[in-house]
């Protein structure tokens, strides 16, 4: 409840953009798709543009319209992938054909940027934690 009254008050604020930073990265998974889906209704009725922060990859294709995939360190955009979808999105959206392929898109887009980051992190360890 807390996060739907930081969220509302965040949309009431005068401004045309707003930053959220993984707003619901400490929820569950249940409550998480319920605010996306106020989310999504809010986003309809303002017309606001949101910068939303998420390392979840549903997440994103359910929110956004367009996501900007980063790089890992440093993090850099690289690429940017459009979601046509109209806002308000319904919950079906997550079971249709194309919300799968999205989301597949986006992680084969950051499958190589995980595997780098997980065997420097390894590489790390292996060193005594100096990298090069």
């Amino acid at each position: 409840m807390r996060q739907r009254v930081n969220v509302a008050r965040s949309i009431c604020v005068g401004t045309d953009i707003l930053l959220m930073d993984e707003p619901f990265a400490a929820l569950d998974e249940q409550t998480r798709m319920v605010l996306g889906e106020d989310l999504s209704i809010l986003l309809a009725r303002t017309g606001k543009t949101i910068v939303f922060v998420t390392h979840s990859l549903a997440e994103a294709v359910f929110l956004s319209d367009r996501i900007a995939v980063m790089t890992a360190r440093p993090g850099k955009i690289k690429t940017i992938v459009d979601v046509i979808e109209k806002h308000p999105r319904s919950p079906d959206f997550m079971l249709e054909p194309r919300f799968s392929e999205l989301r597949n898109e986006l992680y084969a887009m950051l499958r190589d940027e995980i595997r780098r980051t997980v065997a420097a992190q390894r590489d790390s360890r292996a060193n005594g934690g100096v990298t090069s």
